[in-house]
């Protein structure tokens, strides 16, 4: 196998690396392209992340529209199966009702990314319809952790996150409507930005007004990478319902200096639900290397009613994920969703929830509103949150009680488990706050464990900034040399 670099020289660099690269001629997009179809060949065998590679754009990086000139300079970049989508190019949402689904046209981000210079030359995993924790239906495609293919890289960015942690891409797309980006990152070990509300567009196919809680951005293993990202398809469609904003300060300039010493609150305990022993403890190491750097660092609940919230985040996602069935099965005439090609849960779901009421999205948004501003409240005294990402340890392939494949009967009993698991991320969803997964710690088995910092609307900078003083801190090198069991140094 012919490839332009070492696959040693091919991982240390990210996308903004590999971009030098290109520009002072040393490479041309299409070898980096061709590159990383060769590494998705290697590692896709083990943990099953990339569905296809675009042969016309490993050909040509630009045959798409793709601008050579971006600040990315024709870089690999995959595409989850899920979101906005690719002319021409099939999305069939980790779903077999999708099969052969192909769009005609780019979304408006999608126009961005081929702006930023990000050759869109693959698609990867995601579990159906983005509704649960892991791309994992053996009769779709199983995506494995490439730190332990015993266990699941979580969701719904499953993919994105796989096959970047293995190496095969420097960074690549994501959707989070509850933690799908910050999470599989934060199982994988990598560095996974939810952008405030009004900072990448959904349209046409949906508004931040339709659509409130789900929101665009990448997975990387870097934080100027994801700044990068950021700066440059940041930015709304015209007729967008909402305002979108843009920082005085570009996000790539901001995070080469350190934050002012900040205020951080540290916590798990959220309602009902507590991180096990073994997390709390990497918490309270976590915590005091913040305050190593600098910071005034103190362990503080947040003043807010978590039940309530929790209780208007599953009917917001029970209703929001009923009419995307329903709008699935009316474009094709039918009533009900067929059951040999809708998983269990997704129908249930549907059941639950498209004949929700008015009254009950308006409760719904009375307690956003609500949960909203009680955030908006300690934000006033604090600068950030750290909790860890998750509250329980990553699960092994082949445990149900989170997929959409499961047999239990009840979605709201489905949801509340869920949040179990994922207590601390869909707040941000719901509040339309900032979060951040970076790779500072790890599970008692050695998997990575992501510690995720929130900050007021708007201070997603605050936070990349922080990121960086820590990346800073370590040399650059989140993982201290050490790489995933599965990763194209070792496959190739």
């Amino acid at each position: 196998m012919t490839t332009v670099l070492s696959w040693d020289e091919w991982s240390a660099r990210d996308g903004l690396g590999l971009a030098e690269l290109v520009r002072s001629g040393e490479v041309k997009p299409e070898e980096l392209a061709a590159q990383a179809a060769a590494a998705a060949a290697l590692t896709n065998p083990r943990i099953e992340a990339v569905i296809e590679c675009f042969d016309d754009a490993i050909a040509d990086a630009s045959a798409g529209g793709t601008d050579l000139g971006g600040v990315f300079a024709g870089v690999p970049f995959p595409m989850k199966d899920l979101g906005p989508t690719v002319a021409g190019r099939l999305q069939e949402q980790g779903s077999k009702f999708m099969a052969g689904n192909r769009p005609t046209s780019d979304a408006f981000l999608t126009t961005k990314i081929k702006a930023a210079g990000l050759n869109i030359m693959a698609r990867t995993t995601t579990p159906e319809f983005g509704c649960c924790s892991s791309a994992e239906n053996p009769e779709v495609y199983v995506t494995r952790n490439p730190w332990d293919t015993d266990y699941t890289s979580c969701g719904s960015s499953a993919g994105t996150a796989a096959s970047v942690a293995a190496g095969v891409f420097p960074l690549g797309h994501g959707t989070d409507g509850g933690g799908s980006i910050r999470i599989p990152s934060g199982v994988c070990g990598l560095v996974g930005l939810k952008s405030s509300r009004g900072t990448f567009s959904v349209a046409p196919y949906a508004s931040d007004y339709a659509a409130p809680v789900s929101t665009q951005g990448c997975l990387s293993r870097t934080v100027r990478d994801t700044a990068a990202f950021v700066d440059a398809c940041r930015g709304g469609a015209p007729g967008e319902y909402m305002p979108y904003w843009t920082p005085e300060v570009p996000f790539l300039e901001m995070i080469q200096r350190d934050p002012r010493p900040l205020k951080i609150a540290v916590s798990h305990e959220w309602g009902p639900y507590r991180a096990t022993p073994h997390i709390a403890a990497e918490l309270e190491r976590v915590a005091k290397v913040f305050e190593d750097l600098g910071h005034h660092v103190e362990w503080v609940v947040p003043t807010v009613d978590f039940e309530k919230a929790y209780a208007a985040q599953t009917t917001c996602y029970i209703t929001q994920f009923a009419q995307t069935v329903n709008n699935l099965l009316r474009a094709r005439g039918l009533e009900t969703p067929p059951a040999d090609l809708i998983e269990p849960m997704n129908i249930r779901i549907w059941e639950e929830g498209k004949d929700a009421s008015f009254t009950e999205r308006s409760d719904m948004q009375y307690a956003f509103n609500e949960t909203s501003r009680a955030f908006g409240a300690f934000f006033e005294s604090w600068d950030v949150i750290l909790t860890p990402i998750t509250a329980r340890e990553t699960p092994r392939i082949g445990t149900t009680e989170y997929l959409t494949t499961t047999s239990e009967p009840s979605p709201l009993a489905w949801f509340e488990n869920l949040w179990g698991f994922f207590a601390y991320t869909p707040l941000n969803n719901l509040c339309g706050t900032p979060g951040l997964s970076i790779p500072m710690a790890r599970h008692a088995n050695g998997l990575p464990l992501g510690m995720h910092l929130q900050a007021a609307q708007g201070r997603d900078g605050l936070l990349l900034q922080l990121a960086a003083q820590v990346e800073r801190s370590l040399g650059g090198d989140w993982h201290g040399g050490a790489k995933p069991a599965v990763h194209v140094t070792t496959e190739g």
